[in-house]
């Protein structure tokens, strides 16, 4: 009974460190501190080793360095998975520990690391290549770590809905508007307009209004739908703009009140 009680000390323990620290709470607060380094350092190893001269001069550096990271990123998923079931709802073992591996933030955890395990196991080399990618998901785990970083999180979740009906909107709108613009262009230039997909690039520097003049309408009709278009695409994208930045508002203005909200959901608690 003593040893249990025990066991479960340190879990709740391994829990407040390795999640985001509370007030007073230095162990936490340093470990905060140093994953937070570390997925910084590690975001930057990956993109300067993209250069080649870099690469060929501090290869062995950086694979150094990416292996102590991988090490301390193991350790840091390994300790939460172990610890979790201090939470009551992951309290029984074997479920409870796999509805939390489950949760978007420990996926990302996990992807974040298996690149480095992938190169051990017999897989096409292309194959590792294109999962070495997911290394850049380390800056995902930001999140975890900066108060900024989850207020956005929380700004998001709270306009989730609004968030979905807009983009479902743009899309509606993108295939129409390359669509449209197939049927007015595809015969003046079979080369620039040859079928829709083909279409929707336009139609997205449009909407978006990049114009970047590589592809564009010559006939009239294809200019009026461009026209259009363009000025839609102005109003389009203001949504999630006005969205967010109302979301943010309300948000601060929570923080100065003093309210707590959801950190998953990002609704008001009670």
């Amino acid at each position: 009974m003593e040893e249990a009680k025990k066991l479960q000390k340190a879990r709740q323990r391994v829990w407040e460190i390795v999640e985001a620290a509370k007030p007073g709470d230095k162990a936490s607060r340093v470990f905060d501190l140093f994953m937070f380094a570390l997925i910084v350092l590690n975001v930057a190893a990956v993109i300067v080793g993209s250069v080649k001269s870099v690469e060929a001069t501090y290869g062995h550096q950086l694979q150094l360095f990416e292996t102590f990271s991988v090490a301390v990123f193991t350790v840091e998923y390994l300790a939460r998975l172990w610890a979790c079931v201090c939470r009551p709802e992951f309290a029984r073992s074997a479920m409870g520990r796999l509805r939390f591996a489950l949760r978007p933030m420990q996926i990302i955890d996990l992807l974040a690391i298996l690149p480095f395990y992938l190169e051990f196991l017999p897989i096409d080399a292309r194959f590792v290549r294109i999962f070495r990618l997911f290394r850049l998901l380390r800056l995902a785990k930001l999140n975890r770590y900066s108060k900024t970083s989850q207020m956005l999180a929380r700004v998001f979740a709270s306009r989730k809905e609004e968030l979905v009906i807009t983009a479902s909107v743009m899309i509606v709108t993108l295939i129409l508007a390359s669509s449209f613009i197939y049927f007015a262009e595809n015969e003046a230039q079979p080369d620039k307009f040859p079928d829709i997909p083909s279409a929707m690039w336009w139609a997205i520097v449009t909407l978006t209004t990049v114009g970047y003049g590589d592809v564009y309408p010559v006939t009239t009709l294809g200019k009026f739908l461009a026209a259009t278009i363009a000025v839609l695409g102005i109003g389009l994208f203001a949504l999630p703009a006005g969205i967010l930045g109302a979301s943010f508002v309300e948000e601060i203005e929570r923080q100065k009140a003093g309210k707590q909200h959801c950190p998953h959901c990002g609704e008001e608690l009670e």
